[in-house]
């Protein structure tokens, strides 16, 4: 594992723990050397992660639309940047130049982002591991949700345990050394026999 996708808010959040996890997340990253990809805006949580990983000593790359450049404010001192056409290149590119998926507390954007990478690897489009850091319950009531899609038979529980959960980064980064990706033949035998 070299790079780590992280999706997070553009705000800042109401909770100052959020921010704090951000930072212990962005020191943990530059201590394993694991470089960090990210949306690329200076504001937020986006820009606090940035920033303490830049200060850290860790790898930074930033992608962004041209159309977020002004809106998020693109972080100008990124170790590389990129600015892409639409919503879908970023998340393409952010894709491909990472190992591994975190979303820490963010809005619509972050959980489209998440659940996106989440279902490619459902598929089989990757095998990498995807985890909510799970700060101060933020994603209890999504944990409790994906349960009850279990229950309710629209998705298969081997895909429920694909999502990762700690509210301690370095705990969550351990666990993705051992993520085993779903079978996915095995699913769409599954899905044959219904």
């Amino acid at each position: 594992m070299k790079r780590i996708c992280v999706y997070l808010g553009s705000n800042p959040g109401n909770d100052p723990a959020y921010g704090l996890a951000t930072e212990a997340l962005g020191c943990e990253l530059a201590a394993r050397g694991l470089g960090l990809v990210y949306g690329g805006s200076s504001t937020g949580l986006m820009g606090r992660l940035a920033d303490t990983c830049l200060k850290a000593g860790g790898e930074v790359i930033g992608i962004i639309p041209k159309l977020l450049v002004e809106k998020e404010i693109a972080h100008k001192g990124l170790t590389e940047s990129h600015v892409v056409n639409s919503m879908h290149e970023r998340k393409q590119l952010m894709a491909d130049l990472s190992d591994a998926f975190i979303a820490l507390p963010g809005g619509l954007g972050t959980l489209e982002e998440f659940f996106e990478v989440l279902t490619w690897n459902q598929l089989g489009y990757h095998a990498k591991p995807c985890g909510l850091l799970d700060v101060n319950g933020y994603y209890a009531c999504l944990a409790e949700h994906m349960d009850r899609m279990v229950r309710e038979g629209f998705l298969v529980a081997e895909h429920r345990r694909m999502v990762l959960a700690s509210p301690d980064p370095a705990e969550l980064i351990d666990r993705f050394a051992d993520y085993e990706p779903p079978q996915v033949d095995k699913w769409i035998e599954l899905k044959k026999g219904l």
